[in-house]
């Protein structure tokens, strides 16, 4: 009886032992779950924050799947930006579909007057290129605009920070004195710097959004000025006072250079325009160059050398300043 007692009591013990370390373990365990739900859904939060992309970013095309297939390109990027800088409101896929039906059009429109190959070939390559030549035409008339305001924006900042403004209130001065191309551009530049973008971030996104190298020697002026110290309203006058004497020596060797580019021109277009008068007067005489075998060889010779002619006489008055 005894014996039984005890196995009882030991067997009653044994059960309580086991029934408060399963409560203690359950809590516990209780407690790892929630720990890891909250570390799995603070894991996700932070993926889906990651995947967030606040970025400006401009579409290519209306099309979804033609801007994705378009943004994918480095070239095509390059040329979202040709774009940006000459400020088109016409997006890349619309240059892109125009430049395709042009191509198309040179190329029905040759073939049915002439069946020369190399004509076949040049002419829809010309056709195609016309978009991207009024792209290039808008981006560096744009450009230039900005080149010729900017020693005057490098004065008024410079005689704003004489006077004692900083640096910021001139650039401020210049947005809000300018036109467009130089004075949205200095406007951006200070709103990124009002978000929270060093100023040295700041001036060199502009020269990524600007194709203008006087514009990079005052970013890196300035920013070696930032580090270095100095007196930056001499600095910004002096690059001011240089940028104007670029633009004297420059337009003195356009001036010098007129009567070569004039005669390059004309060497150029000459054969064409005799060719065009001949053919005028004597259609019989000029039909020869483009419907005999002879004819079109001499023909597709003469335009590959007129090619190298033009070529070389760009280089001759090409000067760089």
């Amino acid at each position: 009886m005894t014996l039984m007692i005890t196995l009882i009591a030991v067997a009653a013990c044994f059960i309580l032992i086991m029934g408060i370390s399963n409560l203690v373990l359950a809590r516990r365990r209780e407690a790892k779950k929630r720990i890891s739900r909250r570390m799995a859904s603070l894991v996700k939060a932070r993926e889906a924050e990651a995947a967030i992309d606040i970025e400006r970013r401009r579409d290519l095309s209306g099309v979804n799947w033609i801007n994705k297939a378009l943004s994918s390109r480095s070239v095509m990027r390059k040329l979202d930006l040709i774009l940006e800088q000459g400020k088109t409101n016409v997006s890349l896929g619309m240059i892109i579909l125009a430049s395709i039906v042009l191509a198309v059009a040179g190329f029905m429109l040759i073939t049915a007057i002439t069946g020369n190959f190399w004509l076949t070939i040049i002419t829809p390559v010309g056709f195609g290129y016309i978009p991207f030549a009024w792209i290039f035409s808008r981006r560096n008339a744009r450009m230039n605009k900005f080149h010729r305001q900017l020693p005057d924006a490098l004065d008024l900042i410079a005689r704003a920070l004489k006077a004692g403004h900083a640096f910021p209130q001139g650039m401020r001065m210049v947005a809000d004195e300018f036109a467009d191309p130089i004075g949205p551009e200095f406007q951006i530049t200070l709103e990124e710097i009002n978000f929270g973008v060093t100023p040295d971030a700041a001036l060199l996104a502009m020269t990524r959004r600007v194709d203008c190298s006087d514009l990079q020697f005052f970013v890196v002026s300035v920013n070696i000025q930032r580090e270095t110290g100095g007196n930056l309203a001499e600095i910004v006058s002096s690059i001011a006072y240089l940028l104007r004497e670029r633009f004297k020596l420059h337009g003195r060797v356009k001036v010098l250079s007129a009567e070569g580019r004039l005669t390059a021109w004309i060497l150029f277009a000459l054969p064409f325009g005799i060719g065009f008068i001949i053919n005028l007067l004597n259609p019989d005489f000029m039909s020869a160059l483009y419907t005999t075998p002879e004819g079109n060889m001499l023909l597709n010779g003469s335009l590959f050398m007129m090619t190298i002619g033009a070529i070389a006489l760009k280089k001759l008055t090409t000067i760089k300043v």
